[in-house]
């Protein structure tokens, strides 16, 4: 979808994208600063492969600020972007034929990550009626004694889906009937939050010592570039993927991690503004999108994405098109309305599509104009 996005591009097509994954704003003044200086203090060594000292010391503090978990910097490990700190993880802990829980949506590269690991993917699925979210009843169906790992993320990428504490709290209860099974908890859109009060699953004491809790600064502070993500999880497990990352990238950008000391540092009062924009962006695309028939949406709490079921499309055909999949839909948005989305398949779910808000309200307005003509 991607590559004819940009055929269409360089054929002098006006496309809209509202598939991105990344804020349209730009890395707030006082990180720039702190990159800044950290060029003038010459940073421009290898830097340790976990990271410096004084980032992993301001990411503990970041933890029990923000999530009331009790990190020591042995138990950090920054790594390039929060994609590598993940992949670092289903290395060192995911064997040949291990099972890996991915509650359906999930963020696309997950899977990829454990296939690369060897292991095999067990998807549990869920849908809009259920705010895209899994049941504890789900989640013990599909423990086999090959389960080794189960992935969570919240804020979800694609459906925006919050999991709240009492609901956590009820998932980790099934849990720890299996202390072989490790926990990833994804929480790289943490900040941006509509209002839910947060809840780590790493604070349930039971599952503490076999939880990893990835995090970083690409999507609340608008540095997708600067490719700084973390982890905090049992000692041994951090000192594995530190030996796993030394490997293959060693350390991170030294002047990002001088940057991303100030980002962690901050309040999150001071990234407020993004919050705020992407919330009434939110309510505009949810209230456009509402006037579309076929359109089952539902409210995303966290993230910049919608994830609207489109199965009503399917098997109809429009302007000559037949619409049997998302896959199907997300190519006729494309080429009829020339508006970019990314079907639900890549985030296993085949009923969805993933529409970024990310973009200026002209934007929104625009292409939800052409969605709705393309489709009439």
């Amino acid at each position: 979808m991607a590559a004819k996005a940009r055929e269409l591009k360089n054929q002098g097509v006006d496309i809209i994208g509202l598939s991105l994954g990344e804020p349209d704003f730009n890395t707030p003044e006082f990180i720039k600063d702190a990159a800044i200086q950290a060029v003038k203090d010459n940073y421009n060594s290898y830097s340790p492969v976990d990271g410096y000292a004084d980032l992993k010391t301001a990411i503990c503090e970041k933890f029990k600020r923000d999530n009331g978990l009790e990190y020591q910097a042995s138990q950090i490990v920054v790594s390039t972007g929060a994609k590598q700190s993940i992949a670092n993880v289903c290395m060192v802990l995911l064997d040949p034929d291990d099972e890996v829980l991915l509650p359906a949506p999930y963020w696309v590269s997950y899977s990829a990550i454990a296939t690369l690991a060897e292991a095999k993917s067990i998807i549990i699925p869920s849908s809009i009626e259920d705010d895209f979210k899994i049941t504890p009843e789900q989640l013990e169906a599909a423990i086999t004694p090959k389960t080794k790992l189960v992935m969570f993320n919240s804020p979800n990428n694609p459906s925006g889906t919050i999991y709240t504490e009492a609901e956590y709290r009820a998932l980790g209860a099934v849990l720890q009937k299996y202390p072989d099974i490790f926990i990833l908890s994804d929480e790289i859109y943490e900040h941006i939050n509509y209002g839910t009060p947060y809840f780590s699953i790493a604070a349930i004491d039971e599952l503490y010592d076999r939880t990893i809790t990835v995090n970083g600064v690409a999507k609340a502070f608008a540095m997708t570039g600067w490719r700084i993500g973390y982890i905090g999880a049992p000692e041994w497990i951090a000192k594995a993927c530190n030996k796993m990352q030394g490997q293959i990238t060693s350390g991170a950008n030294c002047i990002a991690q001088r940057a991303t000391i100030a980002a962690v540092s901050a309040p999150a009062s001071q990234i407020q503004y993004m919050v705020d924009e992407f919330n009434n962006r939110r309510g505009l695309i949810l209230n456009l999108l509402s006037k579309i028939p076929g359109f089952k949406l539902n409210e995303p709490q966290g993230a910049f994405y919608v994830f609207p079921d489109i199965s009503s499309y399917f098997g109809k055909t429009i302007k000559g098109k037949t619409i049997e999949n998302a896959n199907d839909f997300a190519l006729f948005l494309l080429e009829e309305a020339h508006v970019a989305t990314v079907t639900g398949d890549a985030f296993g779910n085949s009923d969805c599509i993933r529409i970024s808000y990310a973009a200026s309200e002209e934007d929104i307005k625009t292409a939800v104009e052409r969605i709705k003509n393309a489709l009439s």
